[in-house]
Parts: C-alpha cells; sequence; structure tokens
C-alpha cells in the first residue's frame, strides 16, 4: 500500500513525500530495484539524465502501466536536465530524450540537476579546466526560460532546481516567470540546512531530500567523516521506536515536512526503508535529532569548479549567510 505522506506543489499537484532515489543504481539493478519498489508500494520514483538509468527504469514502470498494476496519475516520474546540457536551445530536446527513455508522454516534475555547467561532449573523467562552464546567471536565466517553456507544451507538469542555494536562487527568481516547484538537496541530521530551508517555504518552494542517511556508499567517502547511522542518539531513539538508525534519519525528514528519497538496490533495504513512514517520532526525538545538527555536507562537488574555486564560492556560504530572511 502507498504511503500516505504527501506535500502540495506550487503547481497545486500532489507529490508523495517518500520516493526511491537511483543516483548510482547500475543498469543492471535498477529495473528490479523499481519492481521491488513499486510492488512494495512506492509511488514515486527519482532519475535523472546523468544516472544513465533513465531506460530500465522506463521498461520497469512501463510494465506495470502495461498489466495496470498502477495508473499513470498514481506514479510521480521525476528526472533532471544534465549539467552537460545547458544550452537553452538544447533544453526541450535534452527533455524529449529523458521522455523516450523514461517511455511517458510527460515528467511530474523536472529538475535542474546542478546550477553549474559542463561543456556539452566532454567526458568526465578527462575533464579539463576549460571543459568546466562554471555558474552564469544569465545563462541560468535563459535555461529557465525555456524550461518554463516545457511545462507550456505539455512535457512537464512541474519544473524545479538542485543543488541550489539561496543566493542562486534568489537570481533565478529575478526573472522566472514560474517559481520552482522543488529545490532537491542534501540533507540528514548532520546536514539540516534548516536556512535553506526556512528561505524555500517562504517562497513556496518544496524542500527535497536526497542522502538522508549520509550516503554511506558514495564514491568518494572519507574515513574520518562522521555516519548519522552509527550515532547513538539516532540509535537510542530507532531503539525506542523499534526501528533501525535508517528508519529514524528517513522519519526525521518526514516529520519536518520534506520530501525523502533514500537510494537502494536491496529488495530487503527497499522495504525496510519505506517501513519508517509508519515510525512516528515525538517532541523529544525531534528535539534530539535537531540537535545534531553539524552543518557537515558530504556532497562539496568540488568537480564542479576550477581549481581556484574554494568549496565556499562553490556553495555561496558567506553570501548566503548574509542573507536576511524576511
Amino acid at each position: 500500500m502507498a504511503t500516505e505522506w504527501s506535500v502540495t506543489l506550487n503547481t497545486g499537484a500532489k507529490m508523495p513525500a517518500f520516493g526511491l532515489g537511483t543516483w548510482q543504481s547500475k543498469p543492471s539493478e535498477v529495473s528490479s530495484a523499481v519492481e521491488v519498489a513499486l510492488r512494495a508500494g512506492y509511488r514515486h520514483i527519482d532519475t535523472a539524465a546523468a544516472y544513465q538509468n533513465e531506460a530500465e527504469i522506463g521498461q520497469t514502470v512501463q510494465k506495470f502501466l502495461g498489466d495496470g498494476t498502477i495508473e499513470r496519475k498514481d506514479v510521480f516520474i521525476t528526472t533532471k536536465l544534465s549539467s552537460f546540457d545547458h544550452d537553452p536551445d538544447g533544453i526541450e530536446n535534452a527533455c524529449r530524450l529523458s521522455l523516450k527513455n523514461l517511455q511517458l508522454d510527460y515528467l511530474d516534475l523536472y529538475l535542474v540537476h546542478h546550477p553549474r555547467a559542463f561543456r556539452k561532449g566532454c567526458v568526465f573523467a578527462n575533464m579539463t579546466e576549460e571543459d568546466k562552464l562554471g555558474y552564469d546567471p544569465e545563462r541560468m536565466a535563459k535555461i529557465w526560460k525555456a524550461m518554463e517553456g516545457l511545462v507550456e507544451k505539455g512535457l512537464v507538469k512541474a519544473i524545479g532546481i538542485s543543488n541550489f542555494t539561496i543566493t542562486k536562487t534568489e537570481n533565478l527568481l529575478k526573472t522566472a516567470k514560474i517559481v520552482p516547484a522543488v529545490n532537491q538537496v542534501e540533507c540528514h541530521p548532520y546536514f539540516q540546512q534548516p536556512k535553506l530551508k526556512a528561505y524555500c517555504d517562504s517562497k513556496g518552494i518544496i524542500f527535497e531530500v536526497y542522502a538522508p542517511l549520509g550516503s554511506p556508499q558514495r564514491f568518494g567517502k572519507g574515513e574520518e567523516e562522521p555516519d548519522p547511522l552509527a550515532d547513538p542518539v539516532i540509535r537510542e531513539i530507532a531503539t525506542k521506536h523499534g526501528a533501525t538508525a535508517a528508519q529514524v534519519c528517513i522519519a526525521f525528514q518526514l516529520h519536518r515536512g520534506l520530501v525523502v528519497i533514500p537510494k537502494s538496490v536491496n529488495p530487503d533495504r527497499i522495504r525496510e526503508n519505506l517501513k519508517a513512514t509508519e515510525v512516528k517520532l515525538d517532541t523529544e526525538d525531534l528535539q534530539k535529532l535537531k540537535a545534531l545538527d553539524k552543518n557537515f555536507r558530504f556532497f562539496k562537488m568540488a568537480f564542479f569548479g576550477k581549481s581556484t574555486d574554494t568549496i565556499e564560492q562553490l556553495w555561496d556560504t558567506v553570501a548566503d549567510e548574509a542573507y536576511q530572511l524576511q
């Protein structure tokens, strides 16, 4: 049975607040993962052109639609515009390719995956400084205009952003006709981003969470980095509720009113994560979890910047700290 947790987008559409993330889910694994998820009750699947698994997800979703197990209106599909496709004149083609891969007539949500761009056609493993085009607010304004055109043409129901700071969102809103429906960002007990969440709330932008468990399997993980799943407070709360640490991390974000998309290809973990929607945290639990915030960003994404860019510059740390919430 599908979870009852949901949010309402600024379009008026309902979005399931719990879904399956598919980053690092290999094409050979993602089909079975999506099948297990849909059979378990998931009704929200998140992917991206950059994940290179849209086609396999599309085949699996189509299987469920074809046999009548689910109806199109009951499954929420999100994908994302790649940073290799930041050409305003090519946005529609990029979207249509994702639709073709996913075997869909429309997307429920289409996100700009990252505000920074790479030169189209370059190879990530051999990327040079010249291939990193960076962030240009004027180019992004044109990209967003093209994204708005996708809504007008009925190719997407809603558009949004991912990995956008307050500063970059403010720049976008200067010319945007459509306010982003969603901002999908890193968020977990050690990186709760309360100011960015408050900002998004003030603009009617839904705050969506990736890496709610701290992405323990991510590439480039440092041995000395803290692990939310091993935190004694989280484990204590898990024991109290007869739950796992992962379920507590997911439930925490749901109780904050956020959308959560934990990733897994393990059938047992997929089902286990869904059970997080049944964990009822009390006020004391939420206060203890809130107190765990370390402002610790796991996904620094330094590869998006040039060698001269600092992490603080990439994430607009100074400007965002200076921003006064209304």
